[in-house]
């Protein structure tokens, strides 16, 4: 899971409204003007210190921006759902990326996709706000490009470029949000996803409080996650698409998160469906590094990685541990210590069939192109089992997920690839004993 400090998130503000009987109109909770504040543009409750702060400032936004479209809820309030939009260039010789959490001088070159100064831009954005139709829809969205040299409006050969478009019927169904992500030259690495956020806190990946639509935070092994998903396009071979990713964050002490970079981890589990995403994990010396040390079946037995009989190698395509762990089972693999703002952790998973009894993927194309199906996938009970690194003698942590997302990471793609899917009736399931 990539997330470089300079890639872009966008909080979608745009979907704060409600809608009135009288005039059939929708009243938006935030205008574009609220958008469009920046830098050096003051609002209610912005602190002197983040006026002229990029950092700080896009911190105190969101949570303004979150106070307008408040939702009075129980057991709590909630705000908005999150698309996230993020490029994985990284001019390693700007030195803007902590490793591991510590900020380290800049270094050479090659191990990102750069093509040189610039490759870290903000990307065009052109927002469609919404709307209600005459049928009674409403629909908006917003597209763009990375390629600030391209003009979106008169095609987007050879160029990057996103599109999400969310559309429903007053007092009908659910929201139905439909995505596109096309990868370039210049940006062969490009992420598109919807999350849901906590209302409060620390969301998966961020050190600072956001906003969400998670009003109960899902604890594992309580909660299960209903979303319908149909694939239209790929995106390719290096197209690493979720179908339920879920992040966390907690030291490797057990302890939760605090804020402080040095010590948090970002912990990540992901369902990769694309059949062209092979297994990393294998019992060869080149592979096992690349599996958890160990797996525990849902009848609770734990597998060690070293017994080739039964470990269930094609089950896991990557595993990595976070790189300010001290006492990790080796060998191992440690993952991208630039790509979060703290160490993180990443469980990639793959269709298998010991994976049965929790709903998900069984096999090779399940959920693919032309196999759009509605999943109800026991995200809590399968969370509980997966290994995550933990200091020896320290109590397990709470495996309290602050974000559930669904979409793709196209990693490095060797041409221009496209990838097109729909997503809906995206509810997260919570036990009411639980949930309150």
């Amino acid at each position: 899971m990539s997330f470089p400090f300079p890639i872009l998130s966008l909080r979608v503000e745009f979907l704060f409204f409600v809608v009135t009987r009288a005039g059939a109109a929708l009243k938006h909770k935030v205008t574009e003007a609220d958008n469009q504040l920046g830098v050096g543009k003051s609002f209610p409750g912005l602190s002197s210190e983040a006026l002229k702060d990029p950092d700080m400032y896009a911190v105190e936004k969101e949570l303004y921006l979150g106070s307008l479209c408040q939702v009075p809820d129980t057991p709590r309030p909630w705000q908005f759902w999150m698309v996230m939009l993020k490029n994985g260039n990284y001019d390693t010789s700007s030195g803007l990326c902590p490793e591991n959490g510590k900020k380290v001088p800049p270094f050479k070159p090659g191990r990102f996709p750069c093509f040189g100064t610039g490759c870290m831009n903000q990307p065009v954005l052109n927002h469609q706000e919404t709307r209600l139709l005459g049928d009674g829809t409403m629909r908006g969205s917003f597209n763009g490009t990375y390629d600030l040299d391209s003009d979106v409006g008169k095609g987007n050969d050879g160029a990057s470029y996103y599109e999400v478009t969310w559309g429903k019927k007053v007092a009908e169904g659910s929201w139905k949000f439909y995505h596109k992500l096309k990868t370039s030259k210049k940006y062969p690495w490009l992420m598109l996803y919807l999350r849901a956020d906590a209302t409060k806190g620390f969301s998966g990946g961020y050190h600072y409080d956001t906003r969400g639509m998670l009003k109960t935070l899902p604890e594992s092994p309580n909660f299960k996650v209903r979303v319908t998903l149909d694939i239209k396009q790929g995106g390719g071979p290096k197209s690493q698409f979720y179908l339920v990713d879920i992040g966390s964050c907690w030291k490797n002490n057990g302890d939760p998160c605090d804020g402080d970079v040095t010590t948090d981890v970002t912990r990540y589990s992901e369902m990769i469906i694309n059949p062209e995403t092979p297994a990393w994990c294998s019992p060869s010396p080149s592979g096992l590094g690349n599996c958890p040390p160990y797996h525990v079946t849902p009848d609770n037995k734990k597998i060690h990685r070293n017994d080739t009989a039964n470990f269930p190698y094609s089950a896991y395509h990557y595993y990595c541990a976070p790189g300010n762990a001290q006492h990790l089972e080796k060998p191992v693999s440690t993952c991208d210590p630039y790509s979060n703002p703290q160490a993180q952790e990443l469980v990639q998973l793959l269709p298998h069939p010991i994976w049965a009894e929790y709903g998900y993927p069984t096999k090779q194309g399940d959920g693919w192109v032309g196999d759009g199906r509605t999943w109800e996938l026991d995200v809590g009970g399968l969370a509980s089992r997966l290994y995550f690194y933990q200091d020896p003698g320290t109590t397990p942590a709470r495996r309290i997920w602050t974000s559930i997302d669904m979409g793709t990471e196209i990693f490095v793609s060797d041409k221009d690839e496209v990838a097109e899917w729909t997503l809906s009736d995206f509810d997260v399931l919570i036990p009411s004993a639980d949930a309150s």
